[in-house]
């Protein structure tokens, strides 16, 4: 596989754990969902979510990510490209999730993401 396509996974994955770390931040200081919409109504939920900046800069990160994507897919199979950057991302959520979020991450999860991480080698070779 060319180095432009390991280029473009690796930018994929980082991109969208970024927006998914951003997004789950934002989420949290939003607070309860259902509690806010029996408060204040379901308009007041969207404009305080859509307000918030750490969520739209989330929305660019997973933007960005759909755009570097589609470049790896026209570069690779989405046999490799759609397994790569999706188990990676798991690998690097579940990194990030414990370093930026402060998260417990279980044995279990650890255990998961290795072996995806391994099967992505396979993949690889």
């Amino acid at each position: 596989m060319k180095l432009s396509t390991w280029i473009a996974i690796l930018l994929l994955v980082l991109e969208s754990t970024a927006g998914d770390i951003l997004i789950s931040r934002a989420m949290k200081q939003t607070g309860d969902l259902q509690e806010l919409k029996r408060q204040s109504g379901l308009l007041h939920v969207v404009g305080r979510v859509l307000s918030n900046r750490v969520f739209l800069l989330g929305i660019v990160f997973m933007a960005l990510g759909f755009f570097t994507l589609l470049a790896a897919l026209s570069w690779a199979d989405v046999s490799i490209v759609a397994p790569a950057c999706s188990s990676l991302t798991f690998l690097t959520n579940a990194l990030a999730a414990k370093f930026f979020l402060k998260e417990r991450v279980d044995r279990r999860r650890w255990a998961a993401a290795l072996c995806v991480a391994a099967g992505v080698g396979l993949l690889a070779s």
